[in-house]
């Protein structure tokens, strides 16, 4: 029964490409606003804040851009890897 429940929880397949653009943005835009607030100004007593402040404006800016790059990025990985069966 449990295991019912938390597959029920779970988004349908096809949001597969939105869910995974999320969460690389949200990661890659926390990640990019504390290294360039760290480089841009130190690790100051408001060093926090301003990554937080920071990062409110690179996360809706970062998911659009991986939406929009990624066919793009999948057509170039498909142009440079191989396939499993050798093409």
């Amino acid at each position: 029964m449990q295991q019912a429940v938390k597959s029920s929880r779970k988004l349908p397949h096809r949001f597969v490409g939105v869910v995974f653009a999320f969460y690389m943005a949200a990661i890659m835009a926390f990640l990019m606003s504390f290294v360039i607030t760290a480089m841009n100004q130190g690790i100051t007593e408001h060093f926090v804040a301003d990554v937080l402040n920071a990062y409110k404006v690179a996360m809706p800016v970062a998911f659009l851009c991986v939406l929009a790059v990624r066919p793009i990025v999948s057509k170039l990985v498909e142009m440079t890897v191989r396939k499993p069966d050798g093409r």
